[in-house]
């Protein structure tokens, strides 16, 4: 039903830039899901082991911005693809 809907929607459009956005919808949740769980387990893990507090937060930022700037060369990929 909902792909129904979003062909309808997308009728005049064109269905490569309706998976454009969809695409770009999925790689920001991807991102967001994968942010947490990175920020969740680096939690957990300095309150078992307060002394390595320093080393798990610097690996959790490079992580983390690993992963946004995939996110981020996703959104472009996407866009390039919406608007050209």
């Amino acid at each position: 039903m909902l792909m129904s809907v979003l062909l309808q929607a997308a009728a005049g459009v064109g269905i490569s830039k309706l998976g454009a956005a969809i695409g770009a919808g999925i790689a920001v949740l991807g991102a967001g899901i994968g942010i947490g769980k990175i920020g969740g387990s680096a939690m957990e893990a300095m309150a078992r082991q307060p002394e390595a507090s320093g080393d798990l937060r610097m690996n959790m930022i490079i992580a983390a911005a690993l992963v946004e700037g995939v996110a981020l060369i996703a959104i472009v990929v996407c866009l390039l693809t919406l608007f050209l």
